[in-house]
């Protein structure tokens, strides 16, 4: 089994086809709240630019990145802030 950060990963390249995918655990930050698990993998950062994210709203783009992850956060997944963006 791979981590959450691996299977994050894996999903919005399979889903998006990204230039650049960053996803850091932000765990560590938030233990101790509301949904923070004492083994982590609960909180993460994602950036990502993607041709697919071209012509939509910012809602639109978290919207996208939320759905293709419902899986993670059926699975414990508690927070997710997403920086998307088209390509320049």
């Amino acid at each position: 089994m791979t981590n959450r950060s691996e299977r994050i990963r894996a999903v919005l390249t399979q889903v998006f086809s990204p230039e650049t995918l960053n996803v850091t655990d932000d765990s560590a930050r938030h233990a101790g709240h509301a949904g923070a698990s004492p083994e982590g993998e609960t909180h993460f950062n994602v950036e990502i630019v993607a041709a697919e994210f071209s012509g939509k709203s910012r809602v639109e783009m978290q919207r996208a990145v939320n759905s293709a992850l419902k899986d993670e956060f059926d699975r414990g997944l508690h927070a997710l802030s997403i920086k998307a963006r088209a390509p320049s």
